[in-house]
């Protein structure tokens, strides 16, 4: 039976692969996305190489086998699915729900996963607007630009959130800036490249340029 514990690492290492690319995972990376001293990963590293899930040497980085990646995948579709269902059916705020999927996606399933897809509608995004693997593991590119690469004069929907920790999709919210709102960009300083915008053509709203690197948005 799969474990919860494997299934937690490889759904972050793979997480951490697709901000890297091609480049491995190093162990320091992977201990502070769970939240773990280094030290203490090596001995769950060492379990999943020995299953053909990761290649590993100590010093030369993580990388998911294909084996490893199919099933980071099919954690990552149930993760997304349940934040879906959460928000959609369950009317949970966005920056409610990871940790109540974080327990859901353990659920060993895939009759009731399938049939979860099916109800949803075969949704492509979660509530955050990462794209959700099909059956098959597949995913749509988004093309979803970072809103602090906009001009003056230049506006998008918000479709997404590259933090997703709690404090700031609440800092969102608290700005009216959340998935579906229309943005214009009305001025951009030269000094530290804060943004001011127009939310909806009637809300304005000044925001950081660190807060703009974080909110992704779908031209218009």
């Amino acid at each position: 039976m799969p474990s919860s514990a494997e299934d937690h690492y490889l759904k972050h290492i793979y997480l951490l692969t697709q901000r890297k690319g091609k480049q491995p995972v190093w162990t320091n990376e992977l201990a502070e996305a769970l939240g773990l001293r280094p030290a203490s990963v090596t001995g769950m590293l060492q379990r999943l190489a020995a299953q053909g899930l990761i290649h590993y040497r100590r010093y030369q980085g993580v990388q998911l086998t294909r084996q490893g990646k199919h099933r980071a995948l099919a954690v990552i579709r149930k993760h997304r699915l349940w934040e879906f269902f959460l928000v959609e059916k369950l009317k949970f705020s966005w920056h409610e729900v990871h940790q109540v999927a974080d327990l859901l996606e353990h659920v060993d399933s895939e009759l009731l996963i399938s049939r979860l897809d099916a109800y949803l509608g075969y949704p492509r995004l979660d509530p955050h607007g990462d794209p959700i693997p099909d059956a098959k593991g597949r995913m749509i590119p988004t093309g979803f630009l970072a809103l602090a690469k906009l001009k003056p004069r230049m506006q998008g929907i918000v479709a997404g959130v590259a933090d997703q920790q709690s404090a700031f999709l609440k800092h969102l919210e608290r700005l009216g800036l959340h998935r579906g709102v229309n943005v214009l960009v009305t001025d951009v300083a030269a000094y530290d490249g804060s943004m001011q915008l127009l939310i909806n053509q009637k809300q304005p709203v000044t925001i950081s340029h660190t807060t703009a690197q974080n909110i992704l948005v779908k031209l218009t």
